[in-house]
């Protein structure tokens, strides 16, 4: 397989094999029309196995959501066909309108202007609870 290098964009490295898919979809990149690489299964020294997201473009990516599916991955930034910043994730303290709260009795339920936000109550065990209402987000 061969998947040609970017001159400007992101790349998302040591993705966790079968979380590219997830992360595409909550970074929103299956709603857009950039030209968008998704590797799964790629092989790896560090991991056996990992997935890869190319973005070819300089956009803005959000951090706090990649980290939330996978704080192990890496951000790459290229520019000129150059690696500019490299970025590790680490586990976000608070996610603002990444995950919705299942609770119907929750005020986000009604109260649609309002923002879905959702704290690190356990990082060992990587649990979000609904600023709220404390229902333990559905991961």
């Amino acid at each position: 397989m061969n998947i040609d290098s970017i001159q400007n964009g992101v790349v998302i490295d040591h993705i966790t094999a079968g979380q590219g898919m997830r992360l595409c979809r909550l970074l929103k990149l299956d709603e857009t029309d950039l030209s968008v690489a998704i590797i799964r299964n790629a092989s790896s020294g560090k991991l056996g196995k990992k997935d890869i997201i190319k973005i070819d473009a300089d956009i803005p990516v959000n951090l706090d959501v990649i980290a939330y599916v996978d704080p192990g991955a890496t951000v790459n930034i290229i520019r000129n066909g150059k690696l500019v910043e490299k970025r590790q994730m680490e586990l976000p303290l608070e996610l603002h309108d990444v995950l919705t709260c299942k609770n119907p009795r929750c005020i986000t339920s009604t109260e649609q202007e309002l923002h879905h936000i959702f704290r690190l109550t356990d990082r060992s065990e990587k649990v979000y609870r609904c600023i709220y209402c404390e229902t333990k987000a559905g991961g």
